[in-house]
């Protein structure tokens, strides 16, 4: 089995839908190690952070309208690990298109 740690990157996180920022690719684990939300805007703005399950059919809030102040990082999901299977994402969505960017450190288990 090879370790492989990556980053997974997602630029102006749009406000209608939930942008996918990473799916757990096909006979692979991921560990998610830190998800980097950045506001880029001058007003604060909110943010929804979602993990979905393909295995089960189920979709999971890990943040609901958690408000990022003007020009601020906000890290989230340091300190926990979470895995990921073959299908499952993690998805982004925010109240105000492009005005955050978003990058994720992950460990791939293949």
């Amino acid at each position: 089995m090879a370790n492989t740690f990556k980053n997974a990157a997602y630029s102006n996180v749009s406000s209608g839908s939930y942008n996918i920022l990473y799916t757990a690719p096909t006979n692979t684990r991921t560990i998610v190690l830190g998800l980097a939300l950045a506001n880029k805007t001058s007003s604060a703005v909110t943010v929804k952070v979602q993990f979905s399950d393909y295995s089960a059919g189920t979709t999971y809030q890990l943040l609901e309208d958690v408000s990022i102040p003007a020009n601020t990082t906000l890290e989230v999901l340091a300190g926990q690990k979470y895995v990921l299977e073959t299908s499952d994402s993690l998805n982004l969505q925010c109240n105000t298109g492009n005005a955050v960017d978003a990058v994720m450190g992950l460990m791939e288990i293949a």
